[in-house]
């Protein structure tokens, strides 16, 4: 396992690169599940728009206006944020031992930080000043819905990360109340479904405020976020993030005698929890647990059911006829598939009017319903 790209670069070039431990393995992931799902969403926008689906609306934009004073305090907050935080990660000691600690603290460079906040500051009002009028213009546009992928991708993010935080810690609420703001701030323990639901609503608004169709938007995202979630689960499996298996003590089926051992029951060393037992020989480093006895690889095998159903949306979205419908037999098939792996897998149990479930189990129901 690797829970940064640190072991990663390290096991595979035997280059040691510490800077690369801030950069977290499942994060990774989710970064390229996004640059995935965007480049889906921009496909099938563009076809919907070709079909006459989707329309764009005219927009006003002022051409050869300078730098606005917020544009540059933008610019000078987040230079300094990324010079004090990132580069002061390679120059503050032990700043690497525990880089979630790092972030949230108030350690960093302010050298690095006044440096880089001054060039990207300079950087913006050099951009503006390249194209300044004498008078600045005022131009009507035409902007298509593909044209807003970037910022859909930018709400999915933000909104998404926020709603995972949240129903990861109504799930967890005894452990919420012992830690809130550790809680908070730990870059684990997020619920896919929280980032679904509240990722999916702040898509939704930003869509009825752009004018773009509601039911057409939702067949455009089913594919997309089927996509999003095998990649994102990838990142999962490869760091041992704890959305495992439940305990694995039975035979290697016959049928899997062909396949590799981990794909039936794996052990998840170097897990980025560091939950389990203390590997032999690993002495000196982060990350030395594995899990004994083994566990079903879960992530891995959602990844694969993920992809194949990605697969059959995109073999069908062409052949559906009536908005909504695509997303729906979404809907069915990710909950189904999520029902069916909580079997299997590690979860904290909900009393639900006397029921014993799963908050997914809920959820998944509800979506195929």
């Amino acid at each position: 396992m690797y829970p940064n790209l640190y072991f990663l670069i390290r096991d595979i070039f035997g280059v040691q690169l510490s800077g690369l431990q801030l950069v977290n393995t499942f994060g990774f992931f989710v970064a390229l599940a996004f640059v995935g799902s965007g480049f889906v969403l921009h496909s099938e926008l563009k076809r919907k728009e070709k079909l006459g689906e989707f329309t764009a609306i005219e927009e006003e934009i002022i051409i050869g206006a300078p730098a606005t004073w917020g544009e540059l305090a933008t610019s000078l907050i987040f230079g300094f944020l990324f010079g004090y935080k990132l580069v002061g990660a390679f120059l503050v000691e032990g700043a690497l031992s525990n880089p979630p600690l790092f972030i949230f603290s108030s350690q960093g460079s302010m050298g690095a930080g006044i440096l880089v906040a001054a060039v990207m500051t300079y950087l913006k009002w050099k951009e503006k000043d390249k194209v300044k009028l004498a008078v600045p213009e005022k131009k009507r546009l035409l902007v298509w819905p593909h044209d807003r992928v970037g910022d859909i991708v930018l709400q999915a993010a933000l909104w998404g990360f926020i709603g995972a935080k949240i129903f990861h810690n109504l799930e967890n609420l005894n452990d919420f109340a012992k830690d809130p703001w550790g809680s908070l701030i730990a870059f684990s323990g997020l619920t896919f479904y929280g980032g679904l639901i509240v990722g999916g609503i702040s898509v939704l608004y930003v869509a009825k405020k752009k004018g773009i169709p509601f039911l057409h938007m939702l067949d455009v995202g089913g594919p997309a976020m089927m996509l999003s979630y095998g990649t994102g689960r990838i990142g999962c499996h490869v760091s041992g993030d704890g959305d495992w298996g439940i305990v694995n003590t039975a035979p290697k089926p016959n049928w899997m005698s062909f396949l590799p051992d981990w794909m039936w029951r794996y052990d998840y060393p170097n897990n980025v929890n560091s939950v389990g037992v203390p590997m032999p020989n690993c002495i000196g480093e982060q990350h030395c647990n594995h899990l004994d006895p083994m566990v079903f690889p879960t992530p891995f095998y959602e990844t694969i059911m993920a992809l194949i159903l990605f697969a059959v949306l995109w073999s069908i979205r062409k052949k559906l006829k009536y908005g909504g419908l695509l997303f729906g037999i979404y809907l069915i098939m990710n909950g189904l598939e999520r029902f069916m792996i909580e079997k299997i897998r590690v979860n904290t149990i909900q009393d639900f009017f006397g029921l014993k479930l799963t908050q997914a189990e809920i959820i998944s129901t509800a979506l195929v319903l």
